[in-house]
């Protein structure tokens, strides 16, 4: 298991056509090339696992479903955040337990049974810059699911994100982006926003 570092800017549309400006010109360059990513998000009925987040509790989880645009090809990620740093399970599943995951609840070993609560999608595109990797999202979209099924919401935000190794020095990091950090949980904007609080 390696433990990784994730540090979040939050961006305007103009900050992000200023900040990667400013680094395709100092040498960034296309690590892959953009896509469309589907995560669908588990909780529990009390929607314990955005509680959790929101409050900073550690250890903590999330559980999504993940794909791509025309590739149906599903990723279960667990992402755990505890003391010691970020982690993150894989699994592949197959469409058919994709589609029983969604038509029921599902165990968690920590969480008890969880079922699904939000469809997140949204444009990724993926930057290497000086030995960070990067990733820029746009068009965050959110969909409710389950018993807020019929409440949808858009992010005028943007988000970068950087990728390193949990040694890699903040004052690093910090020295490549001329921007504030910011905490940015697509999961918890998504919820805040389909209940309006955001």
């Amino acid at each position: 298991m390696s433990f990784r570092k994730e540090t979040k800017f939050r961006l305007s549309e103009s900050d992000q056509l200023r900040i990667k400006n400013d680094l395709i010109l100092d040498g960034m360059k296309v690590l892959y090339p953009s896509r469309k990513i589907n995560s669908t998000y588990f909780d529990t009925n009390d929607l314990s696992m955005f509680w959790d987040s929101e409050e900073g509790v550690l250890p903590r989880k999330k559980v999504r479903v993940r794909w791509y645009e025309n590739d149906m090809q599903l990723t279960k990620e667990v992402k755990i955040s505890s003391i010691e740093g970020r982690f993150k399970y894989t699994k592949k599943v197959k469409a058919e337990i994709f589609n029983s995951f969604i038509k029921r609840d599902f165990q968690d070993k920590d969480y008890g049974l969880l079922n699904p609560v939000i469809l997140i999608s949204y444009s990724r595109e993926y930057y290497k810059y000086k030995g960070l990797r990067l990733t820029f999202d746009s068009d965050i979209d959110y969909r409710g699911l389950g018993i807020m099924n019929s409440l949808q919401s858009k992010d005028s935000e943007r988000v970068l994100e950087i990728k390193t190794p949990f040694e890699t020095g903040d004052d690093y990091i910090l020295s490549k982006i001329n921007h504030p950090t910011s905490r940015f949980s697509k999961y918890s904007r998504g919820l805040l926003k389909l209940q309006n609080l955001l």
